[in-house]
């Protein structure tokens, strides 16, 4: 569970969602609190670096559609 890879991308990931969560916060804008929180919790779920870099990217991906589309 506490493999360098694992860690990496648990923190990477987690950071954006730390930023992503609280400039959604702050703007008021629902998208990026509801992605950001995803990615806060999804490393309590995903032990395994490569399915939650996987998982972490199709939320990010989505976010950026999401806003892209005007939501």
């Amino acid at each position: 569970m506490f493999e360098p890879a694992y860690l990496g991308v648990s923190f990477l990931f987690s950071g954006v969602g730390f930023v992503m969560f609280m400039y959604g916060r702050k703007q008021g804008r629902p998208v990026q609190i509801g992605a950001g929180l995803l990615l806060l919790i999804f490393p309590f779920f995903v032990h395994d670096a490569l399915w939650l870099g996987l998982a972490s990217t199709v939320v990010c991906l989505a976010a950026w559609a999401a806003i892209k589309s005007g939501l």
